[in-house]
């Protein structure tokens, strides 16, 4: 590669196989009893399915030739996205139970990766690279407040809180994948195309997941201005998350950005420390009972 990867030599990539909302049937607003804090979730998680298996096909077809590191952290992060797409079938599921239609909001993520997929894969694999940066600082942002799911129904929690894990874990793999995908080019021609990609990924990104969460608030009875105005509050005020994870969209754009540029494993480690502690407590209380 003629731009370094800084991916921590220690990392390692642990696919966590869990179950989650086929226990527990989440509530029309799980999310703290309101509506705009569940569309907005449920608008994101409608996109994994399909996503999270472009996101395998994109980087899959650049593990042939890969250095054996590399290989092996695809072949990692593939087994994470795998059940990540799972689970959120899951949990869509469970959304289409509580009475939401989810179909159009599936319709146009298929819209959407079909124009990419009529491209080059060096195409798919930089509108990748993109959105999981864009996914791992939504995940560090998740994990870094507990705000964002205190009022969460415990188990809808906890099935968002392990995917924002695993995210933060693999982050650099679709990065690296595309530097030595594109080892041969040019610095400056390497950032050009993966700033145009990372533009037309937010533009993309900010207007789906916004059209999707005033369609299913439409649902709920919630049109118009108000929703308009809840939904922006809710997104860009308080708790504000896309106001929040500004900064770290913004370095993507700097000379020697790596989504590794900022080792925070720590959360991942709060993260296996607080599942740790949930398990024994569960045990404590089965062997109680």
């Amino acid at each position: 590669m003629n731009a370094a990867s800084v991916t921590p030599s220690d990392l390692t990539i642990t696919p966590r196989d869990r179950r989650f909302v086929d226990k527990v049937r989440p509530a029309r607003w799980w999310n703290g009893g309101d509506p705009v804090a569940t569309a907005l979730y449920n608008a994101l998680s409608a996109t994994f399915p399909k996503g999270e298996a472009f996101f395998v096909e994109s980087v899959r077809d650049f593990r042939h030739d890969a250095p054996p590191k590399l290989s092996d952290e695809i072949k990692a992060f593939t087994t994470q996205e795998v059940i990540h797409s799972r689970e959120h079938a899951a949990f869509n599921r469970a959304a289409l139970d509580a009475g939401y239609r989810l179909q159009s909001l599936e319709d146009r993520v298929e819209w959407r990766l079909g124009l990419v997929r009529n491209r080059p894969p060096i195409a798919s694999l930089a509108a990748t690279m993109a959105l999981e940066h864009f996914t791992a600082i939504l995940a560090h942002e998740l994990l870094a407040d507990p705000r964002h799911l205190a009022d969460a129904e415990p188990e809808a929690a906890a099935l968002w809180r392990w995917h924002a894990t695993e995210e933060i874990e693999h982050k650099g793999v679709a990065y690296d994948t595309w530097l030595h995908a594109t080892r041969q080019w040019p610095r400056g021609k390497r950032w050009k195309v993966k700033a145009k990609v990372m533009m037309l990924v937010t533009r993309n990104f900010l207007v789906d997941r916004t059209r999707g969460a005033l369609e299913l608030l439409r649902q709920d009875g919630i049109t118009g201005p108000r929703a308009w105005a809840r939904l922006v509050w809710f997104m860009w005020v308080r708790p504000g998350m896309m106001r929040k994870i500004f900064s770290a969209w913004a370095a993507f754009f700097l000379p020697g950005f790596h989504p590794w540029n900022e080792d925070d494993r720590h959360l991942i480690r709060d993260y296996e420390a607080g599942e740790d502690s949930a398990f024994g407590s569960a045990k404590k209380v089965r062997r109680a009972a």
